[in-house]
C-alpha cells in the first residue's frame, strides 16, 4: 500500500509541477495558431473564404466595399480560381483587408509568445488575443454561413455547425488559453513590481 501511496504522490507532484511548462506551452500553440492563420492571410484562398465573416461583422464590414449579399455571387471554393470573382474580390479590397488582418493575428501570435521572457509584452498580446476571440465567436451570431441551412434533410440551424461554424467554435479553447496567460503576465507583473 505504501508503494501504491508512493507512487501516486509521485504521479500527482510531477503533474503539479508542469503548471508552468502548461502555461508557457499555452503560448506556444497561440503563436503557431496565429503565425500560422494570419500568414495563410497572404493566399487568395484564405482571403476568398473569410469574405462572408467579414462582410456579416457590424465590427467589420466597413473594409470591404461591395454590399453584404453581393459575395454570396462571387464565392470561390479553396483552390478555384475565376477571373472574373478574382476582379470582384480585387474590387471588393478582400485581398488588402486579408493581408491587414493577417499581420494583426501573426503580431499577437507574437506578442503573446514574447510573453515567456516579458510579461508586459505577453500581457499585452494575450489581452489582444482575449479581444479577437471574442470577436470571432460573434461570427456564430453575426454570419448565416456558421450554420447548418434548411436544405431538406430536417437537419439545419442550431446547433447544427458547418465546417465554418465549427472553426469558429474552437477560439473557445483559445479564449480559455489567453485568459490563463493574462492571468500569468499580471501576476509576474505584478510580483516584479513588488521588488
Amino acid at each position: 500500500m505504501n508503494k501504491v501511496k508512493l507512487l501516486l504522490d509521485f504521479v500527482l507532484n510531477t503533474a503539479a509541477s508542469l503548471k508552468g511548462t502548461g502555461i508557457h506551452l499555452i503560448r506556444i500553440a497561440i503563436f503557431i495558431i496565429f503565425v500560422w492563420i494570419g500568414g495563410l492571410k497572404f493566399w487568395n484562398y484564405e482571403a476568398e473564404g473569410i469574405v462572408p465573416f467579414v462582410a456579416n461583422s457590424p465590427f467589420m464590414s466597413f473594409f470591404y466595399s461591395k454590399d453584404v449579399p453581393e459575395y454570396k455571387d462571387y464565392k470561390l471554393k479553396e483552390g478555384e480560381f475565376d477571373q472574373v470573382k478574382h476582379e470582384w474580390h480585387k474590387a471588393n479590397n478582400t485581398y488588402t483587408f486579408s493581408h491587414g488582418l493577417g499581420i494583426a493575428i501573426m503580431s499577437f501570435g507574437i506578442l503573446t509568445l514574447l510573453g515567456i521572457w516579458f510579461p508586459k509584452i505577453g500581457f499585452v498580446g494575450s489581452g489582444l488575443v482575449i479581444i479577437m476571440t471574442f470577436g470571432t465567436l460573434s461570427f456564430l451570431v453575426t454570419t448565416p454561413e456558421t450554420w447548418v441551412p434548411d436544405l431538406g434533410s430536417g437537419e439545419h440551424g442550431f446547433p447544427l455547425l458547418t465546417g465554418a461554424g465549427r472553426l469558429v467554435i474552437k477560439d473557445v479553447c483559445i479564449l480559455a488559453g489567453a485568459v490563463v496567460v493574462l492571468a500569468d503576465c499580471a501576476q509576474r507583473i505584478l510580483k516584479n513590481n513588488k521588488r
